[in-house]
């Protein structure tokens, strides 16, 4: 019986990872937009799951910032305000700068190499959308963070970057994304020569640069079907083609 419940458990807890990350995706990629309604019945249907998984999947979600939960359980897409959005950025600041003096001279040539991957992911990216390379930055701070293999920096850094990428996704003007990628490879690199001083400098300078990319008039919201926004995000994760972050070592 405890065996059937634990896996009962874990099969609804994966259930709710998926409709989390095609959430994600659809919001920081400005498919969902803000203000958008979530109901839980047509989430329901568009991943087949029950309402409960999918309340439980925007719970979450709320938690990171990108839902907002009103009364009588409807929720919507987050639309965070300026002074939201600048709050967010400051302690981003100071987390990442933590990671980053954390990591200095101690990472493997195997991460090293897998940073490096992901930022020419990025650059492969350019010309395309903005809310993709967004996407894409946002995740390279993310992966830092699991390298630390510390599970409260990867919840938080995690949950404010999350927060973050959906500012820039509402508010960021349009620019070149070669000075972000840049600045990633230099972050890499100082933190393959075990600098701490200066890749928390770089990451301080880094992340105030991206804040201050952004403008305060949000982008015209376009108005499409829920279920048809969500149709190419629930496709690829139910598929298995997402790019999932490495899971936590286990302590001794």
């Amino acid at each position: 019986m405890a065996a059937r419940a634990s896996s009962k458990t874990s099969e609804s807890s994966d259930k709710v990872s998926v409709i989390c990350r095609a959430l994600r995706r659809a919001i920081i990629e400005q498919a969902l937009e803000p203000g958008a309604k979530l109901p839980e019945d047509a989430l329901g249907e568009r991943f087949g799951v029950s309402r409960t998984i999918a309340r439980h999947a925007l719970g979450q979600l709320a938690a990171e910032g990108l839902v907002e939960l009103r009364r009588n359980r409807i929720a919507v897409v987050a639309t965070p305000s300026w002074q939201e959005a600048r709050d967010a950025f400051d302690i981003r600041i100071e987390l990442e700068r933590l990671v980053v003096r954390q990591l200095a001279g101690k990472l493997t040539k195997a991460q090293i190499a897998e940073l490096n991957a992901h930022v020419d992911a990025e650059d492969r990216a350019r010309g395309g959308t903005d809310a993709v390379s967004i996407r894409l930055a946002t995740e390279f701070h993310i992966l830092l963070a699991h390298m630390t293999n510390s599970p409260i920096l990867v919840r938080y850094v995690s949950e404010v970057a999350y927060r973050c990428c959906l500012t820039l996704s509402l508010y960021s003007r349009p620019h070149s994304t070669e000075c972000a990628i840049n600045e990633h490879r230099a972050i890499i690199a100082a933190l393959a020569e075990g600098d701490a001083a200066k890749v928390m400098e770089l990451m301080h300078h880094h992340l105030d640069s991206v804040a201050n990319r952004a403008l305060v008039a949000p982008t015209p919201q376009r108005g499409r079907d829920l279920l048809d926004i969500l149709a190419p995000y629930a496709d690829e994760v139910t598929s298995n083609r997402v790019i999932k972050l490495p899971k936590l070592a286990r302590r001794s």
